[in-house]
């Protein structure tokens, strides 16, 4: 399988929602609406747990990424990744390596290589 790289970095083709999906496992799709749940203090419904990556269209996207302001400004600049855009690293992302690091190391390694 190809990696994906998210807008903000996250390797979507590694992400339990993701592979989810891909499988059509409705008993992967459960333990991970249970994990994210815990994890993330919120009610997350097995039905949610769809995504095929952020670059997908909104239906095929996980809830927050239709929220998420480092991939509706990427969709907006219709750039491959953040670290394509002029503006690499925002204020946004730079709040999220902080939860992130790894994050930042891929795409300052997509940067350099640009």
């Amino acid at each position: 399988m190809d990696e994906i790289i998210a807008f903000c970095g996250l390797v979507c083709s590694e992400c339990p929602a993701y592979l989810a999906t891909i499988a059509d496992d409705d008993d992967q799709r459960a333990a991970v609406a249970k994990r994210w749940s815990q994890d993330y203090g919120a009610d997350v419904p097995p039905s949610s747990i769809n995504c095929l990556g952020c670059h997908s269209e909104d239906s095929d996207v996980f809830s927050h990424g239709l929220e998420c302001a480092m991939r509706l400004c990427g969709m907006k600049r219709g750039v491959l990744t953040c670290a394509h855009c002029d503006d690499y690293a925002c204020k946004h992302l730079e709040e999220f390596f902080l939860l992130v690091p790894d994050a930042r190391a891929r795409l300052d390694a997509i940067r350099d290589s640009l």
